[in-house]
C-alpha cells in the first residue's frame, strides 16, 4: 500500500501521523485539536489506520545504556543455503539481537545487536560462527537515531544542492 492509496492519508491523516510520531501519548481530545478534527472523527481515523496497518504500535523508547547494554553493534552475516533457515531460527532466540534484516548483495543478514560488554559481544559472535561468517562493526556514536517518517510521502532532501558540490 502506498501512502496515497487510501483516503485516510489526506492532510488530516498525515497531520495525525506527525503528531503521533512526536508524542503517541497525547489524548484523543488533544490530537483532535491539533489536527483539526472532532475527537470522534480522530478516534475513528486512528482505529481505521490501525486496522489497515498504517499505525502498527504505540511504544515507549528505553535508553539501552540505562539497562546496562553498553555495546551497540551491527553484524553482517553470510551463510550458505544449508545454514540459512537455521540462522533465522537461532537469531530469534537471542535477546541480544534487536533487529534482523534479510539483505540483497553479498551478505545474507544484517543484525543490530546490544550487549552489556565487549566480552558479551565476543560470545555472541562465537555463537553465530556455526551458522556462517559474521563481520562486526561496533557503533561509536549515533548522530541520527529513529528519525521520524516524512508523513508527506515525499523525501524532500533528495536533489537539493549540497554544500561543496557543483
Amino acid at each position: 500500500m502506498t501512502m496515497d492509496s487510501t483516503a485516510l492519508m489526506d492532510i488530516f491523516g498525515r497531520n495525525l501521523l506527525k503528531e503521533l510520531q512526536d508524542n503517541s501519548r497525547l489524548s484523543i481530545a488533544e490530537l483532535a485539536r491539533r489536527v483539526g478534527l472532532s475527537p470522534t472523527a480522530t478516534a475513528e481515523r486512528m482505529k481505521q489506520m490501525e486496522e489497515l496497518g498504517i499505525i502498527r504500535d504505540y511504544t515507549v523508547e528505553i535508553d539501552r545504556e540505562a539497562l546496562g547494554l553498553e555495546v551497540l553493534a551491527f553484524v553482517r552475516m553470510t551463510c550458505d543455503g544449508q545454514h540459512y533457515f537455521r540462522l533465522i531460527e537461532f537469531v530469534q532466540t537471542l535477546e541480544e539481537v534487536r533487529e534482523c534484516h534479510h539483505l540483497t548483495g553479498g551478505d545474507a543478514f544484517l543484525l543490530k545487536v546490544t550487549t552489556t560488554s565487549m566480552g558479551g559481544l565476543e560470545a555472541l559472535i562465537e555463537a553465530l560462527l556455526p551458522y556462517g561468517n559474521p563481520v562486526t562493526s561496533v557503533v561509536l556514536s549515533t548522530p541520527i537515531e529513529r528519525r521520524k517518517y516524512a508523513v508527506t510521502g515525499k523525501l524532500t532532501s533528495v536533489g537539493k544542492k549540497r554544500p561543496g558540490r557543483r
